[in-house]
């Protein structure tokens, strides 16, 4: 049985849209861009803080950035 990644967070697609690239989202929260590739990956996801400081930055509501269809 393959094993199947679950996408909790939208980040990676929000970025998409607004047309934004990771190395910029990591840039302006002062992270670094293997932080936030993790996170549009989701192999990690960031603090509830953290998602506030994203859904800031990207000037979106955080239900944006969540997968509703889990």
């Amino acid at each position: 049985m393959p094993i199947t990644n679950k996408r909790y967070n939208r980040i990676k697609i929000v970025l998409l849209e607004l047309e934004k690239t990771n190395n910029w989202l990591a840039e302006q929260l002062g992270v670094s861009a293997t932080a936030v590739s993790k996170w549009c990956t989701n192999k990690n996801q960031p603090t509830v803080e953290m998602l506030f400081r994203i859904a800031d930055t990207l000037k979106v509501g955080v239900c944006e950035l969540l997968n509703t269809n889990l």
